[in-house]
């Protein structure tokens, strides 16, 4: 009978698993941001559009420049972005299990790259959109765009961190007392969550008379996109390092 043994493969290795999980998630988080998320940019993009064109006889009109890239090449760099970025966050995943594998001492074929991977959704995208949520390309004051860009980098750290509070919280507490565990997590998170949300400035820049439904239908695509991306990193990297990590080293005696 085949016997198998479990070992823990190089960071080389465990970071290809990575990569990989990452941009196969990237591109089906891009096939979902076409198909959710895309009439909703046409919609926004057209009202923008729009109102361009109303402005124009009271400005005396003027030249209109094309743009550098058009809405097909637009669409196809959509793959291209959501692939590469979720190679990049599967690389950061990898790396983050082997550095807590280590710390642990204990392998557990994959298994905790689920939970990373929803620690990332919660803390690097969940936090900060209820904070920031996305905004179409209608929405939005040019002149304020690198302020929100740095607020919102900054909203992912403090996610993080409200992440990092609530694993501190749960680990405080004794094994004996699960209840008191949960409590003392949540506790930690909402602590540096609501925080955060108080310090951080916000932004109200969404114009009276923009369409509600279209605003929010984009915001929920643009959420779910993240989502479908994390929950795929999640669940192809642990299948990956499962499917590795296991494998027959010999044969058992016969006698």
């Amino acid at each position: 009978m085949p016997l198998t043994t479990t070992t823990a493969p190089p960071f080389v290795t465990v970071l290809a698993r990575g990569l990989l999980a990452g941009l196969v998630a990237g591109l089906l988080a891009g096939v979902f941001a076409y198909v959710a998320g895309e009439p909703h940019v046409e919609a926004a993009i057209a009202i923008e559009e729009a109102a361009a064109a109303h402005a124009e006889p009271a400005a005396g009109g003027h030249d209109h420049e094309d743009t550098l890239v058009g809405r097909n090449g637009q669409r196809g760099g959509l793959f291209l972005a959501t692939g590469l970025f979720g190679a990049a966050m599967g690389g950061l995943l990898a790396t983050a299990y082997v550095l807590l594998a280590r710390r642990r001492r204990v392998h557990d074929d994959g298994r905790s790259g689920l939970p990373l991977a929803g620690a990332a959704l919660l803390g690097a995208v969940i936090v900060p959109f209820l904070k920031y949520p996305a905004n179409p390309p209608a929405v939005g004051d040019p002149a304020t765009i690198n302020q929100r860009t740095v607020t919102y980098l900054l909203m992912v750290v403090l996610g993080l961190v409200a992440v990092w509070a609530g694993s501190l919280g749960y680990r405080a507490v004794g094994t004996d007392a699960p209840g008191l565990r949960a409590t003392a997590a949540v506790g930690g998170f909402l602590l540096v969550t609501v925080a955060s949300y108080v310090v951080m400035p916000s932004f109200q820049e969404v114009p009276a008379d923009f369409p509600a439904t279209l605003l929010w239908d984009f915001r929920l695509a643009s959420l779910g996109t993240q989502v479908v991306l994390w929950t795929g990193i999640g669940l192809l990297f642990t299948a990956l390092m499962r499917h590795g990590q296991r494998r027959p080293t010999g044969a058992a005696p016969t006698g």
